[in-house]
């Protein structure tokens, strides 16, 4: 078995929740989660909103909650979903800091060719 390093887990782990976010309807599911706020809603008020319901909204929350981007709490028959915003800030984060690092070197290279 291949070990990976924090490094290659950190990425896979990234690479992984920004997958969850390459579906409209997950997208959309966010979206509307993310305008609740912190008490985020029960899955009926989700799936009012979102215009998604039944199998198919459980299932694009579970895959949001596998990645990480939406907690899920259950009290007594309700469950409840929120996003995750620190999970949100980490990938928002990984984006300018990972991917956008060297923008301005672009950037100006660009300008330069103009």
């Amino acid at each position: 078995m291949k070990m990976m390093d924090n490094d290659t887990l950190g990425i896979a782990q990234t690479a992984s929740a920004f997958a969850a976010l390459g579906s409209e309807q997950r997208l959309t599911v966010l979206r509307v989660l993310v305008r609740a706020g912190d008490e985020g809603l029960s899955i009926g008020e989700l799936g009012a909103r979102s215009g998604i319901t039944g199998s198919t909204l459980t299932h694009h929350v579970k895959l949001l909650a596998q990645a990480g981007l939406v907690n899920q709490v259950k009290t007594g028959r309700v469950i409840r979903c929120a996003v995750s915003y620190a999970r949100i800030r980490e990938l928002s984060t990984y984006l300018l800091q990972e991917c956008c690092a060297d923008m301005n070197d672009h950037t100006n290279t660009v300008q330069q060719h103009d």
